[in-house]
């Protein structure tokens, strides 16, 4: 039987209250392979994958193309912004649209930058319930702790910085500029609130690819760089066995 201590962490019940549960759960009183897991083992692994993925995550957005040369989060025009795209690339504008696009991307980026900081706080706040429900829950489970432990926040950091970002990129110029094009031959006016868009495309991208650095750490052995690592995630608890 583990020997568990019975602190309190972050006001949630006790380690010892956590893991009995979990325990009951799986049919023993012994986590994970041989010697089985700790509550000190479960939250230190758990702490070092979100913090090496998020760091992975954010190094990788706020790089020079982090956003635009990736075809999975790069961010397009929005939605009721795809007649103003089609209009003004039929009228030889194409290169006007471009410019918004690729600012729209470059803002992302810069605002990625920032959200490392917010996730290690996320880290920070996590309990062992929350380790524990991470460790057995879903392919993504880290992710999805992620987004309701810090999508306000992020929210409320990427918004002037982004505001910021496409003014210094001149976003906000090349938007107006498309917008002002457009309008002079649609009867349907269009006036898109591009920092609102942007913000939350720029999140979608960054839970996006937390998500894909958390799938490495569940199924591929060679990402767990850490002897933590490769402890928790490689234990029967995390395995769901």
């Amino acid at each position: 039987m583990l020997t568990l201590v019975s602190t309190t962490l972050g006001g949630c019940e006790t380690a010892q209250q956590v893991l009995e549960g979990v325990n009951t759960a799986y049919g023993n009183g012994t986590l994970g392979g041989a010697g089985g897991l700790s509550n000190t083992d479960i939250v230190s692994g758990l702490k070092q994958a979100l913090t090496i993925g998020t760091q992975n995550s954010t190094s990788q957005l706020s790089a020079v193309d982090g956003f635009f040369k990736n075809a999975a989060i790069k961010i397009l025009l929005p939605p009721e912004a795809q007649k103003v795209e089609s209009t003004l690339r039929n009228l030889g504008m194409s290169s006007l649209v471009d410019k918004a696009i690729l600012s729209m991307n470059r803002a992302a980026e810069e605002a990625s930058r920032g959200a490392g900081t917010i996730f290690i706080n996320a880290v920070k706040q996590m309990t062992i319930t929350d380790a524990v429900n991470i460790l057995k829950g879903g392919d993504f489970a880290a992710t999805n702790y992620f987004k309701g432990k810090t999508t306000s926040a992020l929210a409320a950091s990427f918004k002037p910085v982004i505001n910021s970002a496409l003014k210094n990129v001149n976003a906000t110029k090349y938007w107006s500029d498309v917008t002002s094009v457009y309008n002079q031959f649609a009867a349907t006016k269009v006036n898109t609130d591009l920092s609102a868009y942007v913000t939350q495309k720029a999140m979608d991208g960054i839970f996006y690819q937390v998500g894909l650095e958390e799938q490495k750490i569940r199924r591929d052995p060679v990402a767990r760089t850490t002897e933590i690592l490769k402890k928790v995630f490689g234990s029967k608890l995390a395995q769901g066995s």
